[in-house]
């Protein structure tokens, strides 16, 4: 009887750290919310849709941990950084309120959302999707995970970025348009969330262009921070 086989060697899950544990949380999926504050919104020449949250994807096996050096990657001259609040989650979530959504809430974390800008306005431009500017190896660079219970409730927690040593993105959490509950309920409408997922929450203004050789450092009130150096491109 003939067995089937792989052809060639599966990709197992990417592994984020969970702070102060040896356990590792395997990412499945990420989403992202695009367009989550208005003054990142305004840089980008956009408006807020508030009718609805606006979503897009990048594939797991796009994740690093932080301190990675990351090559600039092919295809673009304007690669981008934007800092952003991840969500990691815990249980399975479909279709819940947003009352509740925080039950489902593994933990916190600080990421990096990396884009190839050029592609991503270009593709805009023509009523495109975004995946060539926004899903790409190496685009998602992620802390240690904080378990819910040791950050606690989202606020006006600061969201910063510097690069090589300057201050780039200064935001807070309240700054949100849509919030962490009103993202995991409405998310869960389309979606059977799962542990595994992570939600990258949106950047606030400041986004810019990087170089080979700079180091990006990332931080949230209550969070491990998250770094990374660009490598030269491959």
């Amino acid at each position: 009887m003939m067995t089937n086989s792989a052809l060639f060697p599966s990709p197992s899950w990417p592994q984020a750290a969970i702070k102060g544990e040896k356990n590792t949380y395997p990412v499945h999926r990420i989403f992202c919310v695009g367009r989550n504050y208005v003054e990142h919104a305004k840089e980008m020449g956009v408006e807020v849709d508030r009718e609805a949250a606006f979503y897009f994807l990048k594939s797991a096996l796009s994740l690093m941990p932080s301190g990675s050096t990351i090559a600039y990657p092919p295809g673009t001259s304007n690669y981008h950084y934007e800092m952003e609040l991840v969500l990691a989650i815990g249980a399975p979530a479909f279709r819940v309120n947003s009352a509740d959504a925080l039950n489902y809430v593994f933990g916190y974390a600080t990421g990096l959302d990396m884009t190839r800008r050029d592609l991503q306005l270009d593709a805009r431009s023509k009523g495109r999707p975004w995946d060539l500017g926004k899903d790409f190896e190496q685009s998602a660079v992620i802390g240690e995970i904080t378990r819910n219970d040791e950050f606690g409730p989202v606020g006006s927690q600061r969201i910063s970025l510097t690069v090589d040593g300057l201050t780039r993105q200064d935001a807070h959490l309240s700054d949100l348009v849509w919030s962490v509950p009103e993202i995991i309920a409405d998310l869960s409408r389309y979606y059977h969330l799962q542990p595994g997922d992570l939600i990258f929450t949106g950047t606030p203004a400041g986004v810019g262009a990087v170089e080979t050789g700079n180091v990006l450092v990332g931080e949230i009130d209550g969070l491990s921070p998250v770094s990374m150096t660009v490598g030269r491109p491959e």
